[in-house]
């Protein structure tokens, strides 16, 4: 038994991630949260984008055989997911029949925290007799939208006219048709996945990475749903405030330096995530506004995420010329860092939940470009409800240069700026001894203790 603070806690944590970056890195977090309240921690994960143990000497790492060599991005998405529970759940259950014969000898028990991603991993907790509990790493928002659009999918109404899409959503404020999930992928494909989930275990509570007084809700709806407690810990990279390594991707910590010689407020921070393909001709589009509008920019391009380039090559001639004095350009940034920073005043976003989440941390409005899943939802809520930043529709240059301009150097933006330092004041207070999401936390070492 390990002691903590006085108190003991029999309780081995496993926790179950996904190879996907917006999700392992809030996976890593929690862990890194049930640690410092004492528990022990075991991380499984697929061998395909694998977390670095040397990050984590204080975890245990069970690697699952996913005979995967990189994450499907054809568009068959449901396809990629079942075959990677398919994959894992024998290695899986291999680990947790060993955890339970040793935990046996040591008098602890085990507690599955896993990603919905990875429900072979409850279906096995279940199985096994253990406490399952399911971990969500998009917005709240997300999941009542999601079951409006399996509604509308069973009653056959694919809303495919442009202008059917802009109207509300009766009953759902203040979502469009438009804002409602939706993939790249067919929506067979897209059902199917949702379906497999779904009918996946019914787990003994939930774990939510928001914040209670920001989604409260649809926070509602959820535990309406699943009919359990609902444990909303967010932000986890505030409730874990440390620098916990957890990218993929090899940070270019060197636009840290270069922030330094700005001045506040004056760069616009431009990523779309680890995972997005980008269209080359809007990303040239991109280029021309980001040059018109004359503003100081870090711009994240990951190699090989645009059609038909290494790299930058789709730049229009003469774009690095022109702006090389006020811009960077980066293969990859510490994100979080980057939006601490005084010198920046806007984020570019594809408006992933965990994106948005340090954003809104940090007081930064935001220019909002989904492009699919959860994102549409989480621009409604930044542009619509929170007045925090501007949903971008119209994908030309012209549009582009006056967002940047509205966001960065005009009234409006100062004003969305105000209401967003007004939301990182409420994040602080939430995580703080006594705020919505340190007591949830709690409440989470108490239930998982009291297994």
């Amino acid at each position: 038994m390990e002691e903590h603070g006085g108190r003991r806690w029999p309780v081995l944590v496993v926790l179950a991630a996904s190879p996907f970056h917006g999700h392992m890195t809030p996976t890593l977090q929690l862990a890194k949260a049930l640690h410092a309240n004492g528990f022990s921690i075991a991380i499984a994960h697929s061998k395909l984008n694998p977390p670095n143990p040397s990050n984590h000497p204080s975890f245990i790492f069970l690697p699952l055989s996913d005979n995967l060599s990189a994450i499907d991005d054809s568009g068959n998405f449901s396809n990629f997911i079942h075959t990677l529970n398919k994959n894992c759940k024998p290695s899986f259950q291999k680990h947790m029949t060993r955890l339970i014969g040793e935990q046996n000898r040591g008098n602890k028990s085990i507690v599955v925290i896993y990603d919905n991603l990875m429900f072979c991993a409850g279906s096995v907790a279940v199985d096994l007799n253990l406490v399952a509990i399911v971990f969500r790493s998009c917005s709240a928002a997300y999941f009542p939208a999601n079951l409006v659009r399996q509604q509308l999918h069973q009653e056959s109404r694919y809303l495919e006219q442009d202008y059917v899409m802009q109207e509300m959503v009766p009953n759902h404020h203040p979502l469009r048709y438009k804002d409602l999930p939706f993939s790249k992928s067919p929506i067979e494909d897209w059902q199917q996945l949702f379906a497999i989930i779904s009918q996946s275990i019914r787990p003994s509570a939930v774990i939510w990475n928001t914040i209670k007084v920001l989604e409260h809700e649809a926070l509602t709806q959820i535990q309406k749903y699943y009919q359990v407690p609902v444990f909303s810990v967010g932000p986890l990279h505030k409730i874990t405030p440390t620098d916990l390594p957890t990218s993929f991707l090899e940070e270019d910590t060197s636009c840290i330096a270069w922030l330094d010689k700005q001045p506040p407020k004056s760069v616009i921070y431009v990523s779309f995530g680890s995972l997005m393909t980008l269209d080359k001709k809007v990303l040239t589009e991109m280029a021309c506004g980001i040059a018109k509008s004359n503003q100081r920019f870090i711009w994240v391009v990951r190699p090989g995420s645009v059609g038909e380039s290494e790299w930058t090559e789709f730049l229009p001639e003469g774009f690095i010329e022109e702006t090389r004095e006020r811009g960077l350009i980066v293969k990859w940034a510490p994100q979080r860092k980057v939006l601490a920073h005084i010198a920046v005043g806007g984020f570019w976003s594809h408006c992933g939940w965990n994106s948005t989440l340090e954003s809104i941390s940090e007081g930064i409005p935001m220019i909002c470009q989904p492009f699919n899943v959860d994102q549409m939802v989480n621009a409604r809520y930044v542009s619509y409800v929170w007045k925090i930043g501007l949903e971008l529709e119209d994908l030309k240059s012209e549009e582009m240069e006056s967002m940047i301009r509205r966001v960065m150097v005009d009234e409006e933006g100062e004003e969305m700026r105000v209401r967003a330092i007004g939301m990182k004041e409420m994040v602080k207070e939430a995580v703080q001894n006594g705020g919505c999401s340190y007591d949830s936390l709690e409440e989470l070492v108490g239930f998982i203790s009291s297994c």
